[in-house]
């Protein structure tokens, strides 16, 4: 990156070696606020939305559906109500629709208000080709007609046409769209093949809260007898196990202890166990995760001695978007690790930057990387390629040696509500500079 093309932009400049201790709540379910968001356009009457992380990507589609005529009105730092009423505006700006992937939940509501609607090819962070087929799938199964080319236009004729809906894939936002249209649709649909990870669930139980009929919410085959209009609710947000299982991580291999309050145990089977896989024993008190200071983190081989792996995989597997943190994590544990990312082709490429660190990496493949620890990680200069790597980076950054400076903050802006000054409350050494 030219030094103009940096100008101006957010930097983290991080002094390694604090342990990061003390108690933090979790911020609102960042994959759960926005297509809630989105489906209050579904709503005759205001929506009110309580635990609303206050990220980039949830400032973006606010920002859309106010472009569209809504009324979003903010009632202190994280509760908001949005009144779609008329609707006067069908078409979400073009250029915001292109900051993040969530851009395409508003086309089943849209769709619902305006029978027709052009949606622009959605963006968000650059891992690799993220498909809107099964979206569109969806939708087709559901009696839209669909046209495909610079944007999507879409168009249905009265309302979506209930039908048993079978997703090509498990997917979360490819599920959102289709529990959204059938929410609305005439008669009873099935969807098969969903997906049930904690913020697809949310979103059913907003939506039921609206006045929908959703049965089958945590398991892969939801059951909606669709209504003719839904109407005013309050839903409060889950917390966002991504951000928990981010903050576990990072206390381990800080060597701080560190208590995490408001919880869903449930959402964190996977993530505790696959922790514990590394050597980081963690404890449940109530609704608090606590992860002890000094953990071991020495790696647990498979039976017989064999090299164990992380991979993620659909809900209840591990999910995707810790599987960068587990590759840092796994850099300061004794042991040998194979990371299987199996969803992305690009998320594990931000590997050459700890590489650059001083960790013990071969990236065998675009999916695939072996980790050999512990490594002495030394500060350095980085730029962060997406939330995800951008979060790990700021892990590696927090116990490696020296002065580190994290540029292109924004990306990790998107998903992690104030990460600096959280994490300076907590003990790290942490600023940010422009």
């Amino acid at each position: 990156m030219k030094a103009s093309e940096r100008r101006g932009e957010d930097r983290f400049v991080i002094e390694g070696g604090t342990a990061v201790s003390g108690t933090v709540t979790p911020s609102g379910n960042k994959n759960e606020a926005l297509p809630v968001l989105a489906a209050a356009l579904l709503a005759r009457g205001p929506v009110v939305i309580d635990n609303l992380p206050r990220i980039r990507d949830v400032e973006t589609l606010i920002r859309i559906l106010r472009q569209l005529g809504v009324t979003a009105g903010i009632d202190g730092d994280h509760t908001i109500t949005v009144d779609a009423g008329d609707l006067p505006e069908r078409q979400p700006d073009a250029a915001l629709a292109a900051e993040i992937r969530g851009s395409f939940l508003l086309a089943a509501p849209l769709l619902a208000r305006w029978g027709c609607v052009v949606i622009p090819v959605p963006g968000g962070d650059r891992i690799g080709r993220r498909r809107v087929d099964t979206h569109l799938l969806a939708l087709r199964q559901l009696g839209v007609d669909v046209r495909a080319g610079q944007a999507f236009t879409l168009e249905v004729r009265g309302r979506f046409q209930a039908n048993e809906v079978f997703l090509d894939e498990a997917s979360v936002t490819g599920t959102e769209t289709a529990v959204m249209a059938a929410a609305v649709a005439a008669g009873t649909s099935r969807i098969l093949n969903a997906a049930c990870e904690p913020h697809v669930q949310g979103l059913c139980h907003a939506l039921n809260a609206m006045g929908a009929r959703i049965r089958g919410i945590g398991s892969n085959v939801l059951e909606v007898d669709g209504v003719d209009e839904l109407g005013p609710a309050r839903h409060r947000l889950g917390p966002d196990h991504i951000e928990i299982g981010s903050f576990a991580a990072i206390a381990a291999m800080t060597g701080g202890e560190l208590s995490i309050t408001d919880v869903v145990p449930e959402d964190l089977r996977m993530i505790r166990l696959v922790l514990e896989r590394l050597g980081v024993e963690t404890r449940l008190e109530h609704r608090t995760l606590v992860v002890p200071a000094r953990q071991k983190r020495v790696i647990v081989p498979d039976v017989g001695g064999a090299i164990p792996k992380v991979d993620d995989a659909p809900w209840p597997g591990f999910p995707a978007d810790l599987t960068s943190l587990a590759l840092v994590l796994a850099t300061q544990c004794e042991g040998t690790l194979l990371i299987h990312e199996k969803l992305f082709e690009s998320r594990l490429f931000f590997v050459d930057r700890l590489i650059g660190m001083g960790a013990r990496i071969v990236l065998c493949d675009p999916h695939r990387a072996v980790v050999i620890g512990p490594a002495r990680l030394h500060g350095a200069e980085i730029a962060s390629p997406d939330i995800r790597a951008g979060m790990a980076l700021i892990a590696a950054a927090l116990c490696a040696e020296g002065r580190s400076v994290i540029r292109n903050v924004q990306q990790v802006d998107r998903g992690y509500e104030r990460i600096d000054e959280r994490l300076r409350a907590l003990g790290a050494r942490i600023t940010r500079e422009r």
